[in-house]
């Protein structure tokens, strides 16, 4: 039996409508989708109704299938001749081990197709009207983790120096850490900063602030993951509704 092929396809932040045409093509085409914890599952909508899913959650915090599973499945899938659809949040090459996957792959002989989708980072930021580039505030941006994989701590000094808005991925549970090198680093405590959690989804929460005030302001809105922060100017720009707490208020 010849063998199948894997697509591996960004669903974007949350809302199915961001999901690419090529995307919604290859769900339809596929025999088995695996989903991430953190994909909606209205993307299902676009598959066949016999199709199979097999629930491969990732999740910071949580219990994960691991890894070596994951890449196990899709080569033992794909070598019995049926077409994978491996289903991540936001973009699989935007911190979403999408290399990793490709790599094992291909050392397996297995053909695979990246498909990109709109990553959180973009994504979460633009439901607030957040430009992360103008050339009157900022000559950048910069996408970070909030967390390394060996928990060394990033250059928090240097990002602080870059004059980039910096977007931050995973960074919820280390957000005090982070604020707190950020400031030791250089960055003016008046920096406007957003935080957008379940960014396109029903669930969207935000709050603007300022750098000096940004982890109260997260915790009386008890926000939590998985949510983005944009720290810069442009998070001034942020059309938030009247009744959105914005807590100080930022200048």
């Amino acid at each position: 039996m010849p063998n199948g092929k894997v697509y591996l396809i960004g669903a974007g932040p949350g809302d199915p409508e961001l999901l690419t045409l090529k995307a919604v093509h290859a769900l339809a085409s596929a025999d088995v989708v695996l989903l991430d914890d953190l994909v909606n599952r209205d993307v299902l909508q676009f598959a066949r109704p016999a199709v199979r899913i097999i629930e491969v959650g990732k999740r910071g915090g949580c219990r994960s299938t691991p890894q070596a599973f994951i890449e196990r499945q899709m080569v033992h899938l794909a070598r019995s001749g049926q077409i994978v659809a491996r289903v991540k949040g936001g973009d699989p090459f935007v911190f979403g081990r999408g290399a990793e996957e490709v790599a094992s792959l291909r050392a397996a002989g297995v053909e695979v197709e990246a498909i990109n989708g709109i990553t959180a980072g973009i994504g979460a930021p633009a439901t607030l009207g957040i430009p992360l580039t103008h050339r009157d505030f900022t000559h950048g941006v910069t996408f970070v983790t909030g967390h390394t994989r060996d928990g060394t701590p990033l250059d928090w000094s240097a990002l602080a120096r870059s004059g980039t808005t910096l977007v931050i991925y995973m960074g919820m549970a280390n957000l005090p850490a982070i604020v707190s090198a950020l400031a030791e680093g250089g960055l003016a405590r008046a920096t406007p900063v957003a935080v957008i959690q379940n960014a396109t989804l029903p669930t969207q929460r935000s709050v603007v602030s300022t750098l000096s005030h940004i982890v109260d302001a997260v915790t009386q809105a008890k926000l939590g993951s998985p949510a983005i922060v944009v720290i810069g100017a442009v998070a001034a720009l942020a059309n938030v509704e009247p009744s959105a707490l914005v807590w100080p208020q930022v200048a």
